[in-house]
């Protein structure tokens, strides 16, 4: 039986179900606490007010009693790693819950086989990563990165003439995948008065589009041809990887510039090397890799054309309290048998 239900309010001030003082706290795994890959200490008090927290370290240590414990994971940055046998090991396991939106590092139909349910935090991080791609869209046009290396550059008496960006105001957007965080891109991209495009696998309807004065590209490549800036916002699948490779990096102009905010197979790297290399696009602005980080002797690390951040899109302290509180609704939903409010179901 599951303890009594009462409901707590999050930072945003909504309603989230909790355990009654009394009730024994169900184990939640993690991979740690702080470090690399651990949830972060900021938020474990949260955490600790609903579950009792397992690490990975302390799994493998006590393998029969804590493993019975477990409920739930909570993947922070994709770890721990859930595999068949993790899967195998823990009987009472009925709920995982992703921080982040994109769960291409799972497999959803072995986890599904197991019989426990998935969500991941799609609502948390949509403001964060459409910040982040307006900024490296910013940054890259007006040179921003190599503009801070000249004014911090020892013997600088000027800054040279020709440092010349690109205009904002009024160019064409297209952003390929109109999601939540494609739209809220839209919404930004406007206060600019940018020209948007969109490609997406469903057309928005008609309100959605007219209030951010977005234009659907039912084909591809009329959206690469026409825009001065690419970006990209697309979930991880067979038919999304390399989904921009030689071939459409050709189809845009040579003034063009790509974003990449989703993942970072969805591009073919070794063919932007080229386009990079040889002029066939601008610039490109990257918040994603692949692998992450890139080898140290990658060939897209000595262009000056590209800029790289590491993985920035979700990382504010807003946000990431945002993910866990979204995270902990999901898997309370799921522990009390109630409707999960972002669950992700195998394809």
């Amino acid at each position: 039986t599951h303890p009594c239900k009462i409901l707590l309010q999050n930072s945003e001030g909504k309603s989230m179900p909790a355990i009654m003082e009394g009730g024994e706290l169900p184990g939640l795994l993690v991979n740690e606490i702080g470090g690399m890959h651990g949830v972060l200490h900021s938020h474990t008090e949260f955490l600790k007010r609903h579950f009792y927290l397992i690490t990975m370290k302390e799994l493998l240590e006590d393998r029969k009693y804590l493993r019975d414990k477990v409920q739930a994971i909570y993947l922070w940055w994709h770890k721990p790693v859930v595999d068949r046998e993790l899967l195998q090991s823990l009987p009472n396991l009925k709920v995982i819950a992703n921080s982040g939106v994109g769960m291409d590092h799972l497999d959803l139909k072995l986890i599904a086989g197991f019989g426990v349910k998935m969500a991941n935090a799609p609502h948390a991080v949509s403001n964060s990563t459409a910040d982040t791609g307006m900024a490296l869209l910013l940054a890259s046009a007006r040179r921003i990165i190599e503009g801070c290396r000249v004014a911090v550059a020892p013997n600088v008496e000027y800054c040279e003439a020709d440092l010349l960006g690109v205009e904002v105001t009024r160019a064409t957007l297209g952003i390929i995948g109109m999601g939540s965080i494609g739209y809220k891109i839209a919404l930004r991209a406007r206060a600019f008065e940018m020209n948007i495009l969109y490609h997406n696998r469903t057309r928005r309807k008609e309100q959605e589009e007219q209030l951010v004065g977005a234009t659907y590209c039912g084909k591809l490549e009329s959206l690469l041809q026409q825009s001065d800036f690419v970006m990209v916002v697309v979930s991880l699948t067979p038919q999304t990887r390399k989904l921009i490779g030689k071939r459409e990096m050709e189809l845009m102009k040579p003034t063009a510039t790509l974003i990449n905010i989703s993942r970072g197979a969805v591009v073919d790297q070794e063919a932007l090397v080229s386009a990079l290399q040889d002029g066939v696009i601008r610039a490109a602005a990257l918040d994603v890799t692949y692998p992450e980080p890139l080898p140290r002797d990658h060939p897209l690390l000595k262009l000056k054309n590209v800029i790289i951040t590491p993985h920035l899109g979700i990382k504010t302290e807003k946000t990431a309290r945002m993910i866990t509180e979204e995270a902990v609704e999901n898997i309370l939903a799921a522990l009390h048998g109630l409707p999960m409010p972002n669950e992700v179901l195998p394809n």
